[in-house]
């Protein structure tokens, strides 16, 4: 159902406030690149510092500008199932067409733990689901085996597979049969997952280089797979100014250097260094996003 490049979108602030202005456009240049879907309220979009009625205001605010171009597939989870089902539901009261849902994180749940998690918003939210495992994030790694257990459920529709792991993504797939999308959810590891039968990405780097991502999405399904390679190899240097410090610090300042969007972040993330601000200059002057 959601395949393809799907940026995960950053949340533009001004003065402390979202940027809705900053946002629309935002949004307009994403669907004009050709992306696939838009993510917003997720890691990126620095959701765990957004009040409700932020998180409500962006995901309004992209579904409204996107006016069903392409899905939007909010950002709704937390370390609490109880607000994570209560922001589900404000998300698709808001018109997303599906949810990304984290695995909770700071609890450490056993498996046992995650997949009752998701069961229960599985139970109380009728939306297809893309579940997002990223243990770097939230101290918990959802297994293969439990996830696989919990793609037998209709309304599970994909995982944002974010282990750091080729491997754990071609086991995925295997044991999925089809039956869900294996989305790359490592920048970095965007073609080898496409190669091991990956079926798009949930993509950071694509809030910033948005037609350079979609064109190695449209190489490989085309089969001109040496064409998907060159385009991938491209952003290699991109990847590694992108998180070289804590995502989404890189990405809002390189959307600053490129005049789209502020680089002010919520407390307690600041803005990246000198070192990481020459490399993301000398990564977008390399792909011509700046001159």
């Amino acid at each position: 159902m959601f395949t393809g490049v799907l940026t995960a979108l950053v949340t533009p602030m001004r003065g402390g406030q979202v940027d809705v202005g900053a946002l629309t456009e935002l949004v307009e240049w994403q669907i004009a690149a050709g992306v696939d879907g838009l993510v917003p309220c997720g890691t990126t979009g620095e959701a765990v510092t957004l009040s409700p009625a932020e998180r409500a205001l962006v995901i309004e605010t992209v579904v409204r500008v996107t006016a069903a171009r392409v899905p939007v597939v909010a950002g709704a989870g937390t370390n609490s199932t109880a607000e994570t089902i209560d922001l589900a539901r404000a998300a698709l009261d808001g018109g997303a067409d599906g949810l990304l849902v984290v695995c909770p994180y700071y609890n450490k749940p056993t498996q046992a733990g995650l997949a009752a998690h998701f069961r229960a918003v599985l139970d109380q939210v009728d939306a297809p689901l893309v579940l997002y495992n990223i243990p770097g994030r939230t101290g918990v790694d959802l297994g293969v085996a439990t996830f696989l257990d919990l793609a037998r459920h209709e309304r599970v529709v994909g995982i944002k597979e974010a282990s750091g792991s080729v491997v754990r993504a071609a086991e995925l797939v295997r044991g999925l049969e089809g039956r869900a999308a294996v989305l790359a959810g490592d920048d970095a590891l965007y073609l080898p997952i496409l190669a091991v039968g990956g079926r798009g990405i949930v993509s950071a780097s694509a809030c910033v280089a948005p037609e350079q991502m979609v064109a190695v999405w449209r190489a490989w399904q085309s089969g001109d797979t040496d064409e998907a390679r060159d385009a991938y190899l491209r952003l290699l240097d991109l990847f590694a100014a992108l998180f070289a410090e804590t995502n989404p610090g890189p990405a809002k300042l390189a959307l600053q250097i490129m005049g789209k969007t502020s680089a002010e972040l919520r407390l307690p993330l600041v803005e990246p260094g000198e070192q990481t601000r020459v490399k993301l200059d000398t990564a977008l002057r390399a792909l011509g996003l700046v001159s």
